[in-house]
């Protein structure tokens, strides 16, 4: 008897295809931020500051390929990573899924649009202020943000 459940619910994250696998990031943009870490604490603080290929209109890299090799930082999620990394929101679809937990009704894989990230308020798109390429070094604190679960609060 075929299982008609979807991937992401019959699929660990490491039996996932790349294409599958890809699928899962609901473009939010939001691993795309600035993150600055408290050295005393470890506590990781989010910025409204993107990255300096994150393309704010689109909300995605502008170089997503090379993405790894022009950002030194950049970190690429894997099953271990996913699974290890403390400030991927809550509503992350890697994290749900490896949490076992259901995507969200705004996810692309759920409501089949692309846009419905955005039109939820859960994307970063219309509300980052700067980027690397434009935000001093030393002005990084001033722009930490408190939005919960790093989700953008409506502007």
């Amino acid at each position: 008897m075929p299982d008609d459940r979807p991937f992401w619910q019959t699929k660990t994250l490491e039996a996932m295809t790349p294409t599958e696998w890809e699928s899962l990031c609901d473009r939010c943009g939001k691993c795309c931020l600035v993150k600055l870490e408290d050295e005393d604490t470890g506590q990781i603080f989010l910025t409204d500051i993107g990255c300096k290929l994150f393309d704010a209109g689109a909300c995605a890299c502008s170089n997503y390929p090379a993405r790894r090799k022009k950002v030194r930082d950049c970190i690429k999620l894997t099953p271990m990573s996913v699974r290890a990394i403390g400030w991927l929101p809550r509503t992350c679809g890697y994290r749900l899924v490896a949490e076992g937990r259901p995507l969200e009704a705004w996810h692309p894989l759920i409501s089949g649009s692309s846009d419905t990230v955005h039109e939820a308020g859960i994307s970063v798109r219309g509300r980052t202020n700067g980027s690397e390429k434009t935000v001093k070094l030393e002005d990084y604190p001033l722009h930490i943000v408190d939005w919960e679960d790093g989700t953008p609060e409506p502007m």
